[in-house]
């Protein structure tokens, strides 16, 4: 992980860390950088989401990269999977999406895709970097007709919502589904995806005005999408997050089926039409026991990652696997995509419902999960409040107290200055109780950063 780019971009609050500087001299290197590689003009396009400064980095990125020579394709409001699908698709030498995903909206971030609609190697990231803190040596200005151009590319937008279309297997007629946009991205693109697929849509959260993104609402706040599925008899909901790389479901009851939840239930059918290669998923280490006793249950195996979907799509990549996700809700599927795809994922959901003619509860129900509390902790320095000594004796002391009914995580946050502190145990009182006992010695050693 670099200085800036963590495991999903760089990102921070909006020009305090993240800055308009910041995005123009990413656009000038990016300019240079491919142009310079490939021997001519530069392709690269851009979207966004709903952020009141996404605009601000957009026109920043955009100036970059015409002025070292590059053209600039914006898709304007649109998700990350789709940028990523247009980068590989039409030929793009870099992608980049302007979101902090599930953050607030006075934060920011731009994430860099490579041709392949992937993320960026670390080794361009870290070019990056240096151009930013001025180690670089300056790169030329482009002059005359070696001046880049901008290009609307709204079409791009157009023909992604096509290529989702294209991947149900089924009509959704008859099915009252519930779509929570987040007031992001997701807002213009979801409901005429399951519309054209014949579904009765209802739709919230699909108005931004700049700062409701996530707030209240989307799959980090899935509440109202609960009240919402079961006080219309919806038979299905589905909430994203603000770039709609994530998806989070609702069932009939209002239960939530999370990303371990989705794991199980489309591997499993995965598994049963023959079409689970190397017969396993991959996870990250944030999963839940109950997903692994379920996949244990049917004969399906399994890897673990580093949390960050970035390390599950290696892992796939170098060993053929099919399918793999994190509880949060990015699932990727990699015979379509190649990075978590929020409302893909609530299609393929959908495919399982009516393939089995079966509820998501009934088909989600082996899952039973052990309780988990995961608690965020603001620091001033994530690695010494980690490593502190008598932070990492509390934490033996939680694990030897759990013994083999339970377990404590405490890691860092790859797109925050927060440690996360999870428990999983028999209830949902003695997580709170490990978690709190963990956080307190945190607090007693100085290290909680106070806004």
């Amino acid at each position: 992980m670099g200085k800036y780019f963590g495991t999903d971009g760089f990102r921070g609050e909006s020009n305090v860390v993240l800055t308009f500087d910041h995005a123009v001299k990413t656009g000038r290197f990016l300019g240079w950088y491919f142009g310079a590689r490939i021997g001519k003009k530069a392709k690269v396009v851009i979207g966004k989401d709903t952020r009141r400064s996404s605009y601000m980095y957009e026109y920043g990125l955009v100036t970059g990269l015409t002025a070292s020579g590059a053209d600039a394709y914006i898709m304007h409001v649109t998700t990350t999977p789709s940028v990523s699908y247009i980068t590989r698709t039409d030929d793009f030498d870099c992608g980049i999406m302007i979101s902090a995903s599930h953050n607030p909206y006075y934060d920011n971030g731009i994430k860099l895709l490579n041709s392949n609609g992937e993320k960026m190697e670390e080794e361009t990231l870290l070019k990056v970097e240096d151009y930013l803190d001025g180690k670089f040596a300056d790169i030329p200005l482009a002059t005359r007709e070696k001046i880049g151009c901008t290009v609307d590319y709204v079409a791009g937008r157009n023909r992604y919502i096509g290529y989702l279309i294209s991947t149900s297997r089924f009509s959704f007629k008859g099915k009252r589904v519930g779509l929570d946009c987040a007031n992001g991205a997701s807002w213009s693109i979801a409901k005429a995806v399951f519309d054209a697929l014949g579904a009765k849509t209802y739709v919230i959260n699909a108005e931004p005005n700049g700062v409701n993104i996530n707030l209240d609402c989307g799959s980090t706040h899935i509440e109202s999408l609960q009240r919402f599925v079961v006080g219309n008899g919806l038979d299905v909901g589905f909430a994203f997050d603000g770039d709609a790389d994530r998806c989070l479901c609702v069932d009939e009851k209002g239960n939530v089926i999370t990303g371990d939840h989705i794991l199980y239930v489309y591997g499993l059918y995965m598994k049963e039409r023959g079409k689970l290669v190397n017969n396993k998923i991959v996870t990250t280490i944030m999963s839940n026991f109950g997903l692994y006793k379920a996949l244990d249950a049917v004969g399906i195996e399994y890897e673990k990652t580093k949390v960050g979907d970035k390390y599950v799509y290696e892992n796939m990549v170098q060993n053929g696997h099919r399918i793999g996700g994190e509880q949060s809700g990015h699932i990727i599927f990699t015979k379509y995509a190649t990075t978590g795809d929020g409302i893909l994922t609530a299609i393929k959901m959908m495919e399982v419902m009516l393939a089995k003619e079966k509820p998501l509860s009934e088909l989600a129900a082996p899952c039973k999960f052990y309780p988990q509390v995961l608690k965020n902790v603001r620091v001033k320095s994530k690695p010494d409040a980690k490593n502190d000594p008598d932070v990492q004796a509390k934490i033996a002391e939680v694990e030897q107290a759990l013994g083999g009914n339970g377990r404590i995580l405490v890691r860092e946050s790859g797109t925050e200055p927060v440690l996360r502190v999870m428990v999983e145990a028999g209830s949902d009182e003695i997580c709170e109780q490990y978690v709190d006992a963990v956080i307190s010695v945190i607090k007693q050693k100085g290290h909680i950063e106070y806004l």
